[in-house]
């Protein structure tokens, strides 16, 4: 009988062969039963009449059946334990096994085996345990099946719960099911709680689903015992600032303090946010003002944000004021804002100063990351610093264990372009990919532009094939590049094959690629053509720009003479694009060209009014205009005086 019952337990499970489970094959059901036999009285000391008995329905889980779980997952063996133990299958019971350290699934068959034992129902107590366990262990799909299960069966399902699900549910990226359950939930006679709807808001926020966050809020406002809370209208503010619905944000700002609720931190941050980005600089700062008279301290988001407003304000002193004395306040800035800082500093040719913060940064414990480097590296070369100390700050970073980035080697090559360091630059390159870098379109971009500079065209070409064959094509602004360059040269050919290449890979022409494909017409003298293009361009939605307009009145005022091009310019007077000082030169030199010289003197007395200064190409082209005028004629003009005289 023995080895019937052992060759029944070998086919049944698949089990390790250590030394311990073979013996256990060899025990007998007799002697499983005994393993698991409660102590009888007799056996055990005496029970002190003092002692509370407890109660078979509370008892904790035999350490026993924990090991048969563990080791025979759950079947037969485990059922028998129960069994033996007499453990009555009920809710406690239940919860007590989905707490035990096993793997998921086994739970799943137990809680399985439980819910068709007769006069035993699970409720939403026990589904919620399992819910929490699957969640856990990354079961997403059984997880789903079971919140369905559970909506199906369960009588009563609380908001508490309903919270609980929805932030699962989100966490796993289940939006429309969570959106779905809430819908379900909310059916069964279940009145989401102000904490129910902000869950579901809040998860809607974080997957970027900002418009279905008013329609919760609308939905809120009409429930009779529900009303928004500080978490509701922090969420709602947000989605609306990141909406661009900057009136509703503040609206709803005015709103909540109407109601007696008292902005967060956060809060007065988006709103800051808000009113620096409509340009009301002196409301944010009444606003932080507000804060810290309502006893809400500025957080270094606050400050971060205050500093970022004021620096694109261009109060670039009030920004560094606002820092020290962020500093008074005992506020200890992090990495973010003194990168915005640096940035600001940087922008304004402040190099000192920024370099003086970021020396401040180890005295504050507030560790540069590959940013910071970024920005200073940026700073310096915009500066017109030498590109040695640029060098210098690369080398820094690296002595210091950060990571130079693509961003990083993209600054840099950008830079040694600039400063016609090309061979560095390509140097850098090849670093880059030595490290494993994608190809990144902003260092080929500078590279094949500086080449193309030094009419190194077949490099240039080269370079661009290269970053085709490495990312599959290229971004439109190399296209430009490429194309501006072969239209400099001569080869417009090349330059129209590129352009009708990108839009057959489904790379949309940009401005910049318009604009360089329409100059290579113009220096080919294809007026016409590049005046057809530019109507292309604007009946397929791409907005011509100032220099969209001076290409092609720089065309008509060489090649047309100076009627189109002062027709061209007189239509440009009544545009939404204003002329800008090359477009007056352009026509300067157009007029002198033409010996038009009086139309030129007012044209010059018009660009004088207006801000603009004549430049030197159009200044020569003046002078050799007046040389070639009759010198009687000339006295006659302007009488004694310079040239200067005539020009006004």
């Amino acid at each position: 009988m023995a080895k019937l019952i052992a060759k029944s337990f070998a086919s049944t499970r698949s089990i390790s062969t250590s030394t311990h489970l073979s013996q256990r094959l060899n025990q007998t059901e007799n002697e499983i039963v005994k393993m698991f036999r409660l102590p009888n009285a007799s056996d055990s000391f005496p029970m002190s009449r003092n002692m509370p008995r407890k109660d078979p329905s509370v008892r904790t889980l035999d350490d026993r059946f924990t090991k048969i779980l563990k080791i025979f997952k759950w079947g037969p063996d485990a059922e028998k334990a129960l069994e033996v133990l007499k453990l009555r299958v009920d809710h406690r019971l239940v919860l007590a096994v989905l707490n035990i350290d096993v793997e998921a699934i086994v739970k799943v068959k137990f809680f399985k085996w439980a819910g068709k034992r007769r006069n035993f129902q699970h409720n939403s107590t026990t589904y919620m345990a399992l819910i929490r366990c699957l969640d856990e262990a990354g079961m997403v799909g059984e997880m789903w099946k079971t919140i369905q299960e559970m909506v199906r069966s369960a009588r009563v399902i609380d908001p508490a719960e309903l919270s609980e699900i929805i932030r699962i549910l989100g966490r796993a990226k289940m939006v429309n099911k969570a959106l779905s359950v809430f819908y379900q939930i909310k059916g069964h006679n279940c009145t989401p709680t102000a904490h129910s709807y902000n869950s579901m808001i809040l998860m809607l926020m974080q997957e970027g689903h900002h418009e279905k966050v008013h329609e919760l809020y609308n939905e809120m406002c009409n429930e009779s015992n529900c009303f928004p809370d500080t978490v509701t209208y922090s969420a709602l503010i947000s989605a609306f600032g990141k909406l661009g619905r900057d009136d509703s944000a503040i609206r709803l700002f005015d709103e909540m303090k109407d109601n007696g609720l008292h902005p967060t931190a956060k809060i007065y941050t988006t709103l800051l946010a808000i009113f620096f980005k409509l340009g009301k600089v002196e409301k944010a700062l009444s606003l932080v003002q507000e804060m810290k008279e309502n006893g809400c301290p500025p957080t270094v988001f606050t400050y971060t944000e205050l500093i970022k407003g004021l620096g694109k304000a261009g109060r670039v002193e009030d920004a560094y004021v606002i820092y020290k004395n962020m500093l008074k306040e005992g506020c200890k800035p992090d990495v973010v804002l003194m990168n915005n800082l640096i940035n600001i500093l940087g922008k304004e040719g402040r190099i000192e100063n920024a370099i003086n913060l970021f020396n401040e940064m180890d005295i504050l414990r507030c560790t540069p990351n590959v940013v910071t480097y970024n920005t200073i590296i940026k700073a310096l070369f915009d500066s017109k610093a030498p590109a040695s100390v640029a060098a210098s700050w690369f080398e820094k970073m690296k002595v210091n264990g950060v990571i130079p980035s693509s961003f990083t080697y993209s600054i840099l090559i950008d830079g040694f372009c600039k400063t016609n360091r090309v061979e560095k630059a390509l140097l850098l390159l090849e670093e880059m990919d030595e490290k494993g870098f994608p190809p990144c379109p902003a260092a080929y971009c500078s590279l094949i532009n500086s080449l193309g500079k030094a009419k190194r065209y077949e490099a240039a070409n080269e370079l661009f094939q290269e970053l085709k064959e490495n990312c599959g094509r290229a971004s439109a602004r190399v296209y430009a590049v490429m194309i501006k360059h072969f239209g400099k040269c001569g080869r417009l050919d090349e330059a129209l094959d590129l352009f009708h290449e990108m839009k057959k890979l489904g790379c949309n022409p940009d401005v910049y690629t318009y604009n360089a494909l329409m100059s290579g017409m113009v220096r080919a003298g294809m007026i016409d053509e590049a005046l057809s293009l530019l109507k292309t361009m604007e009946e397929r939605g791409c907005v011509a720009d100032i220099n969209s307009q001076n290409i092609i009145l720089n065309g008509l005022a060489r090649a047309g003479g100076p009627k189109r091009a002062l027709e061209m310019f007189s239509k440009m007077k009544h545009s939404k694009i204003q002329p800008d000082a090359v477009s007056y030169n352009t026509i300067l030199g157009c007029l002198s060209r033409s010996g038009l010289l009086e139309e030129a003197a007012k044209l010059m007395k018009e660009m004088t009014s207006k801000g603009f200064q004549y430049d030197l190409i159009t200044y020569s082209s003046i002078l050799e205009a007046v040389g070639k005028v009759d010198e009687a004629h000339m006295t006659s003009l302007r009488g004694p005086g310079n040239i200067d005289d005539y020009i006004g």
